[in-house]
């Protein structure tokens, strides 16, 4: 889809039932999202809500269904074609993979607006275990993962962490029964002790704090913290710098990769992926690699390491 000012795109999948046909009819009954645009909501499949019929002549939107993914090869064009639409809106299902409809032929001027992943707070477990290309297939891609049918035993903050891994980019937000929204982050329940001096974060924990400074780098400027790393080095660094790193696992075994902070020291630089524990000191500023305001640590003191039990860290703890 095109990146040039055109027709927007929005995209809402997830699941059967996972809230995507409600999502559209408050999007619809917006006034401030829905202005009169010809609206052409494109439905993948059908679940047990149905578009008000008063709302959609109100909202000047038409839906028309795509049975299968092959339907996008020649019906996205035919549609743009007899329908003139000045908005388009994807109730998308998730069992097709976003990669089909990307690969699919649409017209040039039609440009991707947004991408919400639906998903249904009380199956997302089973889903992830069960189905796991799908259900990841959505939060990578989003700009914002809403879960609902949350209630007081939804673990937003593992829900929350689990989608961070996948997609650190995008916005979390929880819907309630009691219809309440929140964003998770009052649920923090952090696996280690914030009040110590240094903050000690265990090798299985790695993860869980990375993800938590990333989002919240302010909880940790200024602070102190003991923890084991592996000393990376890529292009770019800053003289008397190095990368304190761990390898994590995301979705997959087959996606691994690096995450950490650029660690600046004063003493001589370890050696290359040697593993090492340190005293460092958080500091909230611009952070090379990752391009943005993050943290970067300062060595306070550094002892040779074995490596740890599992070297690959995850964020479900």
């Amino acid at each position: 889809m095109s990146e040039a000012a055109g027709i927007p795109v929005y995209i809402i999948t997830g699941f059967l039932d996972s809230g995507k046909t409600k999502f559209i009819n408050e999007m619809l009954g917006d006034p401030g999202f829905s202005e009169g645009e010809r609206t052409l909501i494109l439905r993948c499949e059908q679940g047990e809500e149905e578009y008000d019929p008063k709302l959609l002549k109100a909202a000047n939107a038409i839906v028309r269904d795509l049975d299968e993914p092959e339907d996008m090869q020649e019906k996205l064009i035919r549609y743009d074609k007899e329908f003139r639409p000045e908005r388009i809106i994807f109730e998308y299902n998730a069992t097709w993979m976003l990669s089909a409809l990307y690969d699919a032929p649409k017209p040039e001027d039609w440009e991707l607006a947004q991408i919400v992943d639906m998903i249904d707070a009380s199956t997302f477990e089973v889903y992830l275990t069960n189905m796991r290309t799908f259900m990841t297939d959505g939060i990578n891609e989003a700009d914002l993962v809403l879960f609902n049918r949350c209630d007081e035993n939804t673990p937003k903050s593992r829900f929350r962490r689990t989608a961070k891994a996948l997609n650190n980019t995008t916005r979390v937000y929880f819907d309630n029964l009691d219809g309440t929204t929140d964003d998770g982050v009052s649920d923090e329940d952090l696996p280690y002790d914030m009040s110590a001096d240094p903050i000690v974060i265990p090798d299985d924990l790695f993860g869980i704090w990375y993800l938590d400074s990333m989002e919240h780098p302010e909880r940790y400027d200024g602070r102190r913290l003991k923890m084991k790393g592996q000393a990376v080095y890529t292009k770019g660094l800053p003289n008397k710098c190095y990368v304190f790193s761990r390898l994590a696992m995301t979705c997959c075994a087959a996606d691994i990769g690096g995450i950490g902070y650029v660690c600046r020291t004063s003493d001589k630089l370890p050696d290359r992926n040697t593993y090492v524990e340190a005293v460092v000191k958080a500091e909230r500023a611009f952070s090379p690699i990752h391009n943005r305001e993050a943290l970067i640590l300062v060595e306070q003191s550094r002892t040779p390491a074995e490596k740890p039990a599992e070297e690959v860290v995850t964020f479900n703890n």
